[in-house]
C-alpha cells in the first residue's frame, strides 16, 4: 500500500517540484495550499500609497498552486492558520522589535506552523503517513544513534537548514524533503520538462506577511514612531535624528539619512530607554566584532549526548545569520536551555533577537536565540 504525502503547495516552483518527484518515488501525493494572514483579519493598515495588490499575493499564489496540482493530477486543500500565525508567530515578532531587537519570524513559522499545525492537520484530518515542503534540506534515520538527523541541501547557497534549528525528533521522523540533493538550476529544468505553471515564477524573497513592502513602513502600523538622536559613537556629538531604534538594525548603513558626512556610517550600537542609535564610520568595523554570546531558548533536533562527549562543553560550528560561512565556536551550558557560545574567532554584526544555529559537520543540531553579545 501506497504512503500518502502531503505536500505543502506554495504556489512556488520548489514545492510543485517537490510534489512531482515524490509521485515520480511512488508516493500517494496530495498539496495542501495553507493561508497564515489576513489582511482584514490581523488588522494590517495600508500605508500611503499602498494598494491591497502590493500587500499580498496570496491569491496569486493559490491559483499557481492549482494549477500545478492539476497539471500533476492531485488532489489540492486549502486551509486557514491565520489565528495561529497571529498567536504564535506575529505577536513575539511585534514584541521582540519594541525591545529594539531582530526576531527571524521564518523560523517560528517553521517551528509552530509549517511543522506543527500544518503536520498535526495533514496527519489527523487529512490521514497522511508524511509531510513534505520544498525546503533545501534532508532527513535521515541514523541506525547507531536512533535518532532522525537533519541534513544540509547539497545545494549550499540555498540550504535551509537555518530556518529548521527548531525542530524536534517527532516532527523529522514524519517530514519528507525531496529537494536535498537537487541544485536550484536542476529544479528548475525538471519543473520546465514537466510544464509546470510555476518553471519560470521568481522566488519569493522577505517576510510572507509583508510582501513587497518597505519593511519600516510596515512595522510602522504596529509600532507607532519613537524619534531620537543619531549619536557619532566616538565623538558623542548629534549627528542625525531617526524616527525609532526598533526600526533599525545593527550593522545596517542604509536609510539613516546623514547627508554632509566625510564617510558612510552605521549603526553600531542601540539605546531602546534613551531613544538612541549610535553610529560608527565604516571604515571602522570594531564595533561590529564580538567574541562571544550567550544564547538561549535552545532547541536541540536530536539527542546530543549520542554526538559529543560532554554536553556541558563541546565544540561545533555556528551560523549566527542566513548564509554565512560556518563558524567554528565552544558551547558551554549555563542552564536548561542557555549556553555561552564562545567564538574561535571574532565574528561580525552577530546581533541579538537572532537565531544562532549549530552544526556538527553536515548535522544541524538545533539553534536558539541570540539574547546577549559580549565584545
Amino acid at each position: 500500500m501506497k504512503k500518502k504525502v502531503i505536500v505543502g503547495l506554495s504556489g512556488g516552483v520548489d514545492s510543485s517540484v517537490a510534489a512531482l518527484l515524490l509521485l515520480e518515488q511512488g508516493y500517494e501525493v496530495e498539496g495542501l495550499f495553507m493561508r497564515n494572514w489576513d489582511s482584514n483579519v490581523n488588522g494590517d493598515i495600508l500605508g500611503n500609497n499602498e494598494s491591497p495588490d502590493e500587500i499580498c499575493t496570496q491569491e496569486q499564489d493559490y491559483i499557481d498552486a492549482t494549477r500545478v496540482a492539476d497539471k500533476l493530477g492531485i488532489k489540492l486543500h486549502r486551509t486557514d492558520f491565520i489565528k495561529e500565525y497571529w498567536d504564535y508567530v506575529f505577536e513575539y515578532f511585534i514584541t521582540e522589535y519594541k525591545k529594539g531587537r531582530t526576531p527571524n519570524p521564518d523560523i517560528l513559522c517553521n517551528k509552530y506552523i509549517k511543522f506543527d499545525k500544518f503536520l498535526d492537520h495533514a496527519i489527523n484530518n487529512l490521514h497522511a503517513d508524511y509531510i513534505a515542503m520544498g525546503h533545501y534540506a534532508g532527513v535521515r534515520f541514523n541506525n547507531t544513534t536512533e535518532q532522525f538527523e537533519m541534513l544540509r541541501a547539497a545545494d549550499q547557497n540555498k540550504d535551509q537548514t537555518y530556518f529548521l534549528c527548531q525542530l524536534n525528533q517527532k516532527q523529522l521522523s514524519k517530514t519528507l524533503f525531496p529537494l536535498q540533493n537537487l541544485e536550484k538550476s536542476e529544479i528548475r529544468k525538471l519543473a520546465k520538462e514537466h510544464n509546470l505553471a510555476t518553471a519560470d515564477k521568481k522566488d519569493s524573497t522577505g517576510i510572507c506577511f509583508i510582501g513587497e513592502r518597505e519593511f519600516t513602513k510596515f512595522l510602522q502600523n504596529y509600532i507607532p514612531n519613537q524619534p531620537g538622536d543619531i549619536v557619532d559613537i566616538h565623538t558623542q556629538k548629534i549627528v542625525g535624528k531617526h524616527i525609532g531604534v526598533m526600526y533599525y538594525t545593527i550593522g545596517q548603513r542604509k536609510g539613516l539619512n546623514l547627508g554632509g558626512m566625510d564617510e558612510p556610517y552605521y549603526v553600531a550600537k542601540k539605546d531602546i530607554e534613551q531613544k538612541i542609535i549610535y553610529v560608527a564610520k565604516a571604515s571602522d568595523e570594531s564595533f561590529l566584532l564580538s567574541k562571544s554570546c550567550e544564547v538561549n531558548e535552545i532547541n536541540f533536533t536530536l539527542d546530543i549526548s549520542k554526538y559529543v562527549d560532554d554536553v556541558n562543553d563541546f565544540e561545533c560550528s555556528a551560523k549566527f545569520r542566513y548564509r554565512q560561512k560556518d563558524q567554528k565556536v565552544f558551547l558551554k551550558k549555563v542552564d536548561y536551555k542557555t549556553y555561552q557560545v564562545i567564538f574561535d574567532n571574532q565574528v561580525k554584526a552577530v546581533t541579538e533577537g537572532q537565531e544562532a544555529v549549530f552544526y556538527l559537520n553536515e548535522i544541524c543540531i538545533g539553534g536558539g536565540v541570540i539574547n546577549k553579545v559580549f565584545n
